[in-house]
């Protein structure tokens, strides 16, 4: 009775969370423009969103900006998390507690801070804004990804590596790296994702000269959802996946 009770209670949570994406993908074929009837399989959707120029300039401008806000959010966050662990300065804690911080504050509040603080030094908003803005809100996911990851190491291969000889920077690259390359690939793959599905942040730090993908996506929804946004989500969907499947095979290569 506990077990068919524990079944049907994770079937109901995976088919809440999990039907809504698949009818996105079944009705992304479906060969009709508004009707929640299923007609007939087709691609044509695809081949509009091929052709719509104006929807793949914003989709390219995601994609570059979520490749780079998560490169360099990771590089700053392990940097942080590496810091943070194995050095003691004035203020530590502090900073620290601000990281936490940042991952628990609303993102309204974060989005309007940004907003003043560009206008403050009167900072043009376009990619960079929006660049800027979405490396800072993932840079302490990272961090504290990176941050749980080194505190498990064994802190006597760093001393080891001390009494060896070997520099900072031969630790760094040689033992510290290497051992957190899960937690920080971890990172990158969770800083893209936030980046490419925020609305919130990047509505206040964007400008009509540089739009990105969620908010063009937004402003299509409220139309109505058509079977091209559908195709459009499919394909997002398919390069998440790739992007996991990829770094699973990438560390299950490494741990060999």
């Amino acid at each position: 009775m506990n077990r068919t009770i524990k079944y049907s209670y994770q079937t109901l949570v995976y088919a809440f969370l999990y039907i809504p994406i698949i009818v996105i993908i079944i009705f992304s074929f479906n060969d009709t423009l508004r009707s929640l009837l299923w007609q007939s399989f087709t691609f044509k959707w695809y081949q509009e969103l091929i052709h719509d120029t104006d929807l793949l300039k914003v989709s390219w401008h995601s994609l570059v900006v979520g490749v780079l806000s998560a490169t360099f959010a990771s590089i700053l966050g392990t940097l942080t998390a590496i810091g943070l662990h194995r050095y003691r300065f004035p203020g530590r804690k502090t900073m620290h507690g601000l990281i936490l911080f940042l991952i628990i504050v609303p993102d309204i509040v974060l989005a309007v801070a940004l907003l003043m603080l560009y206008n403050f030094f009167n900072f043009p908003l376009g990619f960079w804004s929006i660049f800027v803005a979405h490396t800072s809100f993932c840079m302490p996911f990272v961090a504290v990804m990176v941050l749980s990851r080194i505190k498990n190491l064994d802190s006597e291969l760093v001393e080891a590596a001390k009494d060896l000889g070997a520099s900072d920077s031969t630790i760094l690259r040689q033992i510290l790296l290497p051992l957190l390359l899960p937690a920080i690939l971890a990172g990158w793959l969770i800083s893209f994702t936030l980046s490419l599905d925020d609305v919130m942040i990047s509505f206040f730090v964007s400008s009509p000269a540089f739009q990105i993908l969620p908010l063009k996506i937004y402003s299509m929804a409220r139309l109505g959802a058509s079977p091209e946004l559908n195709a459009l989500c499919t394909i997002i969907l398919a390069i998440t996946l790739v992007l996991i499947l990829a770094a699973h095979s990438f560390m299950r290569k490494k741990s060999i």
